[in-house]
């Protein structure tokens, strides 16, 4: 068992398709700018110092397939798949990621529960936390660091695909 999370890297699911007239919400593909985008988001998040051992994955289709076209840009992390991720609010969010057990976890996942966890995070008035409160769009993707576990969470870097094309 390693020590309490350090790193707490959330990436919500890439653009995905409408939904279709007979389709549920959680069998919806990524649309093509989803898997565009989402290569490009996992490269910015490695160099921004994401570096997870374990990824919790909603196993919603379209999160699935965002950890498809991610999962190659962190080669020594273990996947697991849970649906208690598909559309959770942030406190279960929260709580997987606190019951993985790791110094260093990712969770791809959701809005709203995403957005309000890197919200509540998110708590210092600096451009780049305003920026993460005011939008969490498809594909972006937070990292949180703290020292240890009685440290706050400080926002590292906040990726979305338009900041990358910028």
């Amino acid at each position: 068992m390693s020590g309490p999370m350090r790193q707490l890297v959330l990436l919500r699911h890439a653009k995905a398709a409408v939904d279709a007239a007979t389709g549920e919400d959680y069998d919806r593909p990524l649309a093509a700018r989803g898997l565009e985008d989402a290569p490009a988001v996992a490269q910015a998040l490695v160099e921004a110092g994401a570096d997870p051992q374990i990824v919790l994955v909603s196993d919603a289709k379209r999160t699935r397939e965002t950890w498809a076209l991610v999962s190659p840009a962190f080669p020594k992390a273990e996947v697991r798949f849970l649906k208690s991720l598909y559309l959770s609010p942030s406190e279960a969010v929260a709580t997987e990621a606190e019951k993985a057990g790791a110094e260093r976890v990712m969770i791809v996942a959701h809005n709203p529960g995403l957005h309000e966890l890197a919200s509540r995070l998110a708590h210092r008035n600096n451009a780049l936390e305003t920026k993460l409160r005011a939008k969490f769009p498809t594909c972006a993707g937070a990292v949180f660091a703290r020292k240890d576990a009685d440290s706050s969470w400080k926002l590292q870097a906040f990726v979305t695909p338009k900041t990358i094309s910028d």
